[in-house]
């Protein structure tokens, strides 16, 4: 397997950190602090390192328009609330999920330091980005990471007409060994059969989707991306089943129900918003750390030593393709789209910021 795709004809090639400076000078342009800039743009470029392009720098244009809007707010005051050690909430003020989720985590490890098990609820932010990077950021620490986020109903719910529920993601990080050759394990998962943004991509290509993926607006399940406006749930009943135990574990959880605001007769409902919860497991109140760490390579170890079916590429485990991908394109580059070099290219002119040089 190669460590990174070549990229396509042209792309751009950018190396990481400097990607990464670029992404924080045009968020701190927007109305970041320096530090709430620098961790949104490392939350992008984690995603995009490992190829998940779609929640990668492609998103600093849009984050832009959310501050820009007043949306999410440039000078959020995160607070804590807690009433006992292993849970807290944390109030994000509209600030961005990065930002927020961030602080969530680092918080969920410092009360499981005590507590073995902690979770932390956040109230009130905008756009969670990629929530493989918090659980990852949980498990950097030695932690298992464990967390679920809701958001505005966009998916649809079995038996209901039209967007119900939201695709609502689930991600568990498990750390290995430091000494270890295996990657930690990362599910990193929607409750969506299909990412919406795969449905635009196919209407901009005019190609089918698959059947059972998306659907109209009234929910009738449809293969022309013309008419398809949502994903359906994953699994059916079980992806929508999901998606709303996870508004109940977060939202509802949270004092802040996103679902039934939607549905209700108050337009407020309808105003972006997203709640979640980080949970941090430390091995060493089960047992111990040095024991568990043995037992996920063991496992791991196993998964890999099993015969690959005939038609398969290889055995591989949740996360280690991407951190496979992570590794080549920190070596050579992050490809950027043509489109979304573009929209950077103009937003760097409009806010005074320079463009990174090109690696290739």
């Amino acid at each position: 397997m190669s460590d990174t795709p070549t990229p396509k004809p042209g792309k751009v090639l950018v190396p990481a950190a400097d990607l990464r400076t670029f992404s924080a000078a045009l968020l701190e342009k927007g109305g970041l602090s320096a530090e709430h800039a620098r961790t949104t743009a490392d939350v992008f470029v984690w995603a995009a390192l490992r190829g998940v392009d779609s929640h990668g720098i492609a998103r600093v244009p849009a984050y832009l328009d959310l501050l820009d809007k007043g949306v999410a707010n440039a000078d959020a005051h995160l607070t804590v609330e807690s009433t006992t050690p292993a849970a807290a909430v944390l109030d994000a003020d509209r600030a961005p999920g990065p930002v927020a989720l961030s602080a969530a985590a680092d918080e969920a490890v410092t009360r499981a330091r005590t507590t073995g098990v902690a979770a932390v609820g956040v109230r009130r932010t905008v756009h969670t980005g990629a929530i493989g990077y918090y659980v990852s950021r949980i498990a950097e620490q030695g932690l298992v990471g464990i967390g679920f986020v809701a958001g505005m109903p966009n998916m649809g719910y079995t038996g209901v007409k039209g967007a119900a529920v939201a695709t609502s993601p689930l991600a568990i990080a498990v750390p290995t060994a430091a000494t270890s050759a295996h990657a930690p394990l990362l599910l990193d998962m929607a409750t969506a059969t299909i990412a919406l943004g795969k449905i635009r991509q196919a209407k901009a290509g005019g190609a089918p989707l698959p059947e059972g993926a998306a659907a109209t607006a009234d929910g009738t399940p449809t293969t022309d991306p013309e008419l398809a406006v949502m994903p359906m749930p994953l699994g059916g009943a079980k992806g929508s089943g999901m998606s709303l135990a996870f508004e109940v574990l977060t939202s509802v959880l949270v004092g802040a129900p996103i679902f039934a605001a939607f549905h209700s007769d108050d337009p407020a409902g309808r105003g972006h918003r997203q709640n979640a919860l980080l949970i941090a497991v430390d091995p060493a109140a089960f047992g111990g750390v040095d024991a568990f760490a043995e037992a996920v390579d063991a496992t791991l170890d196993t998964l890999k030593g099993l015969p690959a079916a005939d038609d398969a590429e290889g055995v591989f485990y949740p996360g280690e393709r991407s951190a496979a991908v992570a590794v080549g394109r920190g070596e050579k580059g992050v490809p950027v789209a043509p489109k979304v070099w573009r929209e950077l290219t103009e937003r760097a002119e409009k806010l005074g910021v320079a463009l990174p040089e090109a690696a290739g």
